[in-house]
């Protein structure tokens, strides 16, 4: 989960991968810029200046946001909820109809970086929704970046919006959210819809589904939090109220502070005789999300690969 603990866990992981540029020769300073902004490639080591080198061009996991792709269609949108009316980014592959998915973002919540991951997905084959799960506090922006809630400001401006959530408020929104893609011309009903999550967002998968189980055929979970607790309505109970398979990549250090989470999850997944691919990455909490500082790109790969695979399957 995206709370204190998992972001002093990674204060030390990037504490420690600081210690081990400086070794090759990086000073203090261009450290902590390393530390702060993450996602970038580490400086190269002092020496003589070389020159300017050209701005950077998009690449497969940053594409290029300023002008939509042309085979993909985008816009932004409103969803009615029994809860009021929820903002979203939706995006599809141009032309045709294509299984639809729902994307939950992590703690701050839907912003460009999410954009362009559902970017990529819509280019891959699918119809996707991403949401602003605190429509019911704030409207969009919420925040820019994920760096803006590692701030004393942007946790003071989340925390309540959080705590505002409830799990049965989250079922009607995947319930919701659900039917108005099924509304959608660019979304084949004829096939099953996806949902995936990503931190605070992993649970919601599990309840989404749970919550239009005729409808919802995979789940996709990315350094989720809490999908074992003491909860009577714990996401892992919820496996026995779906008909999805499910994806749950798991961040090394929550199943560091967790480890029997995963085998809780294997023996419920394998109770309600579902399809599930459970497996503990080499990479910390947040490391799917490509703004978060610990954003690791080996492993957001695979985990991609891993999803496409899934929505092959069973979509």
């Amino acid at each position: 989960m995206c709370d204190d603990t998992t972001e002093a866990e990674n204060e030390v992981y990037l504490e420690q991968k600081r210690l081990g540029r400086r070794e090759f020769g990086i000073g203090a300073g261009a450290a902590a810029a390393a530390l702060l902004t993450g996602c970038g490639p580490a400086p190269a080591p002092q020496g003589p200046k070389p020159p300017p080198a050209p701005p950077p061009g998009p690449t497969a996991a940053h594409p290029e946001p300023s002008t939509p792709p042309s085979d993909v269609t985008e816009r932004k949108v409103e969803i009615t909820t029994p809860d009021g009316t929820a903002e979203g980014f939706f995006v599809a592959k141009a032309g045709g109809k294509h299984p639809g998915v729902i994307v939950w973002p992590d703690v701050a919540g839907l912003r460009e970086a999410y954009e362009k991951m559902a970017t990529r997905l819509a280019k891959d084959g699918y119809a996707v929704l991403v949401v602003n799960q605190y429509y019911r506090s704030a409207k969009l922006p919420i925040l820019k970046t994920f760096a803006e809630w590692r701030t004393d400001e942007g946790k003071a401006k989340i925390t309540p919006m959080r705590e505002a959530l409830t799990s049965e408020g989250i079922a009607r929104d995947g319930a919701a959210f659900a039917q108005w893609l099924d509304q959608q011309p660019e979304v084949d009903t004829a096939r099953k819809l996806a949902t995936t999550g990503y931190c605070m967002g992993g649970p919601f998968t599990f309840r989404t589904a749970a919550a239009a189980p005729d409808r919802v055929g995979a789940i996709g979970s990315f350094h989720g939090g809490g999908l074992v607790t003491k909860e009577p309505d714990s996401p892992h109970t919820l496996l026995s109220k779906m008909k999805a398979a499910a994806l749950i990549c798991i961040a090394q250090n929550d199943d560091e502070r967790d480890p029997e989470a995963k085998t809780v999850l294997r023996k419920a997944a394998d109770a309600a005789k579902l399809p599930a691919e459970i497996e503990v990455y080499p990479a910390q909490h947040g490391w799917c999300a490509i703004d978060s500082p610990v954003y690791a790109e080996a492993e957001a790969e695979r985990a991609h690969s891993r999803l496409l695979a899934l929505l092959e399957k069973h979509l």
